[in-house]
């Protein structure tokens, strides 16, 4: 199911780079992937075979015509009417990755043992924006166990400076 949730995804991002409306369509995706997320029995509606389709497209109508762009409401009904709705999410998913690599944009995930202040958070973006010549998103997690220090997944590479790894790496060096 993951490919049709991609091919339904490129060919969405298509049109809307044709047209270079990509950064506007997520966004729309956005306020759809929210409104489901915050009322789920709304995507079950939606993928329900024992609801005619027309009811679940003039469903969608009313809870999102005026408020995302035409290519999102179109996209929500195609979903609705190839019976994919509970694809939505993954679609969304892919949608947004493939922006993101097309505008050079990555996410760093930072595990820190403690919670960033604002300041430090900025200081590492900036960092991580210079080191892979991108533009960066942090996603930033607190976990006590790491002891000090933090840990950082970005573009494929692993910056590990957390104080449980530098112990680790003690230990190795006495024995």
């Amino acid at each position: 199911m993951t490919d049709t949730a991609k091919e339904y995804a490129a060919a969405l991002y298509m049109l809307a780079a044709e047209e270079e409306l990509t950064k506007t369509v997520s966004d729309g995706l956005k306020i759809v992937s929210a409104a489901m997320r915050e009322t789920p029995e709304y995507l079950d509606f939606l993928s329900s075979p024992n609801i005619p389709v027309r009811e679940r497209l003039s469903a969608v109508d009313k809870a999102f015509s005026g408020t995302v762009h035409e290519y999102v409401l179109s996209f929500l009904k195609l979903l609705c009417e190839k019976n994919h709705a509970r694809l939505l999410h993954k679609c969304i998913a892919d949608y947004e990755d493939m922006r993101h690599i097309n505008d050079g944009i990555v996410t760093a995930n930072v595990v820190s043992a403690v919670p960033l202040k604002k300041a430090e958070k900025e200081q590492l973006k900036i960092k991580l924006e210079k080191l892979t010549n991108k533009t960066v998103l942090l996603n930033c997690y607190v976990n006590r166990s790491i002891l000090g220090g933090m840990i950082v997944h970005v573009d494929g590479k692993v910056f590990d400076g957390s104080l449980r790894r530098r112990l680790h790496d003690i230990k190795e060096v006495i024995k």
